[in-house]
């Protein structure tokens, strides 16, 4: 009896040593720091200031919510096939607006369409011609126009890629965010199903970086000077950690542009915010006041 407690036991803690690691988050957005460096050069040569306060309010100039898009690619008629209910899009809407709102951008839909196309939901990844034929076909609006294309990634394993604001210019036809509904509030990604791999990735689309590119190298990492430097990405839900030599603060794990599960995720940092209104103004015409301020309602 002792015996087979102990083999029990033995093999308890064997089962715990040998559990595999949580699954990290399959981001695709990726950007070499060489290419980082440029876009940065580029970013605050051409840079546009916020509109002042007072110019705002005597013109009235509140700021507008920014328009969704949304393309729910699928490859049959069932949810797991893509055909997402209008509840979970209104579901993921009201995520953005509760994740965004301290940065001061708001959220709300404008069209949603419905394509079947087995091949689109399968295979699209980035850069690949399945992804350039369906957004040549679908996407719509301009630069400050939000176009999101839920697929399956069947090919890839991806929870999603966006596109970084100062790309539009050169390519307007691959502009947006793609993402799999399995991630989608209520989906079947284990750890990944509250909704913000697409608050992740619309980051990404504001111009925001992971907050460990560049790990401890320096270099501005991810160019936001209140987001510690950090090592290497979080995985799974992790206590507080310091990584980086000579770093006196926590790795932003609770942070939306880090790899934790969607139940860590939580914040935005002030920096953050800045950064988003900044690449806003410059690359997609949308004029966020600075301060979070807006004019008083003239109605």
């Amino acid at each position: 009896m002792l015996a087979f407690h102990l083999l029990s036991v033995s093999l308890g803690l064997l089962s715990v040593i040998a559990a595999p690691d949580p699954r990290p988050r399959k981001c695709g957005t990726t950007i070499s720091d060489s290419e980082l460096q440029a876009a940065e050069k580029h970013f605050r040569a051409n840079a546009i200031a916020a509109t002042s306060l007072r110019l705002r309010m005597a013109k009235s100039m509140l700021p507008k919510p920014l328009n969704v898009y949304w393309h729910a690619i699928s490859s049959n008629e069932t949810r797991r096939g893509g055909a997402i209910s209008d509840e979970t899009i209104a579901a993921s809407i009201e995520v953005l607006n509760n994740a965004y709102k301290s940065t001061g951008v708001t959220f709300t839909l404008v069209q949603t369409t419905r394509t079947l196309n087995h091949t689109w939901f399968t295979e699209v990844s980035q850069d690949n011609t399945w992804q350039t034929d369906m957004k040549k076909t679908l996407r719509v609006g301009n630069s400050s126009d939000l176009n999101i294309y839920s697929v399956g990634f069947d090919s890839t394993g991806l929870l999603g890629y966006a596109t970084f604001p100062q790309r539009y210019q050169d390519e307007p036809h691959n502009d947006g965010v793609v993402i799999s509904p399995a991630t989608l509030p209520g989906g079947w990604e284990p750890s990944f199903n509250l909704g913000h791999t697409l608050t992740h990735e619309v980051g990404h689309w504001f111009g925001l970086h992971h907050t460990f590119q560049g790990g401890c190298s320096g270099g501005g990492g991810d160019q936001v000077d209140d987001t510690p430097p950090e090592a290497y990405a979080s995985s799974g839900c992790p206590i507080g950690r310091d990584t980086c030599d000579g770093d006196t603060l926590p790795d932003p794990i609770h942070n939306f542009m880090d790899y934790s599960n969607d139940e860590c995720m939580r914040e935005f940092t002030p920096g953050q915010g800045k950064r988003i209104r900044s690449q806003l103004r410059t690359y997609r015409g949308l004029d966020l006041p600075e301060d979070d301020r807006v004019a008083p309602d003239a109605s």
